[in-house]
């Protein structure tokens, strides 16, 4: 995971996720998750290139269970759009990077 792709849990949610000022893609993954390995190398791409507008957040569901629950996370991955401390967007599975834009472009 690159510097700029933030590891979040249930001790730093509020403030990198609730509380940011930039859109925040929140990806719920596990380590078995094979499409969820997948989509990292994305999800870095989409981090590097919107320095300062999107924020990458990512949540282990497997060291996280409460914030999965939260979400109601069924399957994963799962990304969730976060904007001013609401969901405002959700995509389900492995998505190509297009249709991740058209999400944030959507979101913000």
């Amino acid at each position: 995971m690159s510097d700029l792709v933030l590891k979040v849990s249930d001790k730093n949610f509020q403030i990198e996720v609730l509380d940011s000022k930039a859109l925040v893609v929140l990806d719920f993954w596990a380590d078995w998750c094979g499409p969820c390995k997948a989509l990292e190398p994305v999800l870095e791409e989409i981090a590097l290139e919107n320095q300062g507008t999107v924020k990458i957040c990512k949540v282990n569901v497997e060291e996280n269970p409460e914030l999965a629950s939260k979400f109601n996370i069924r399957n994963i991955p799962f990304l969730a759009f976060i904007k001013d401390g609401q969901k405002v967007g959700e995509l389900v599975g492995n998505q190509p990077k297009q249709a991740i834009l058209r999400q944030i472009q959507s979101c913000q």
